[in-house]
């Protein structure tokens, strides 16, 4: 089998026009972390007829007990879509046992610091070599958390990337019965007998997610806990960080407020960075929740081509701010 890399083996899985669009579907084996047998789905999504005219790069990423289809629905709706019609170079990825990407053999033992250390530079590598154009990068609730841990950790190339997007996420809302040490001690004790956390079962979308996640999430938020991996502060080193950055919140989100995704954008270093909240004191016709945000008719009216137009302006205004021609810009819609 041809690889369609040189990086690393990449298979081509289907090719496949979706009315208006093209669907390509590669999967990746980028051999860089402990599990081996780990392998990744990524979609690209393009105007049908114009698939080599390569816009700019923007690679989405969903949130937990998700997968690609809340970027995009089998009729091809949603801001996947909206950004590939525009003329965006569109890629969806789908983390380790999600959608298209098979279980790798330690699935149970996935963690958030395996998607930043090892899959999000994978993605990001492959992508690099087909359109070397700087990438905008979003994300979705836990796909936006992982965004923010390679940005602070460091494990992702600045200069590849054109802006950072994060759509309701946060890590800054405290859970005060974890920081008594035997109640998360307890809580780790009792997840541990368990392999999966059961989207469906839960109703909290169609994907199972490890147990090692929720257990990883427990020691951030415990008494010494820290956003972070054992060797790197990705908090600390959001400070740092220099990408453009916007975070959306809803005032309807009651699983990630707003005052902690603020918090979030608050920690990055970036000299362009804009908070977008949505509800109706903050001009928007409706309270937007925490999918609603991306996925309703009111977001495809509203949101999304706030979305575009941040596309399009974040790298020539952060390039004026560079250079000095504009002061620092911080940009709020409360």
């Amino acid at each position: 089998m041809q690889s369609s890399s040189e990086l690393f083996p990449v298979a081509l899985i289907s090719a496949e026009f979706r009315g208006d669009l093209s669907e390509d579907v590669y999967r990746l084996k980028p051999g860089n972390s402990p599990d081996s047998s780990v392998e990744l789905a990524l979609t690209r999504l393009g105007r049908a007829g114009h698939e080599q005219d390569r816009g700019v790069p923007v690679i989405l990423l969903p949130g937990s007990f998700s997968n690609r289809r809340f970027w995009y629905s089998p009729k091809c709706i949603g801001l996947g879509p909206q950004l590939a019609r525009a003329g965006f170079d569109v890629w969806i990825a789908e983390m380790r046992g999600h959608g298209l990407s098979p279980r790798n053999r330690n699935y149970k033992r996935n963690r958030v610091s395996d998607y930043v250390r090892y899959d999000l530079p994978a993605i990001a590598d492959f992508v690099h070599e087909l359109n070397p154009q700087k990438a905008h990068w979003l994300g979705h609730s836990l796909g936006g958390i992982t965004l923010a841990g390679a940005l602070g950790g460091r494990y992702l190339d600045e200069s590849r990337i054109a802006s950072s997007v994060l759509f309701g996420s946060q890590i800054s809302r405290v859970y005060w019965p974890l920081k008594l040490p035997p109640v998360e001690w307890g809580s780790r004790l009792l997840l541990k007998g368990f392999s999966v956390i059961s989207g469906p079962r839960l109703k909290r979308g169609p994907e199972d997610e490890p147990i090692s996640l929720a257990i990883e999430s427990l020691r951030w938020h415990g008494l010494f806990g820290r956003f972070g991996d054992a060797e790197r502060d990705w908090w600390a080193g959001l400070a740092e960080v220099r990408v453009p950055v916007m975070a959306v919140a809803a005032v309807g989100d009651s699983q990630d407020p707003a005052w902690a995704c603020r918090k979030l954008l608050e920690q990055f270093g970036s000299p362009l960075s804009e908070f977008l909240c949505l509800g109706k004191k903050h001009g928007f016709h409706s309270d937007f929740g925490h999918v609603e945000m991306l996925v309703s008719k009111e977001a495809q009216r509203e949101v999304w081509p706030l979305v575009e137009q941040w596309l399009r302006k974040s790298p020539q205004i952060a390039a004026e701010v560079e250079s000095g021609e504009l002061e620092r810009e911080a940009i709020s819609a409360e």
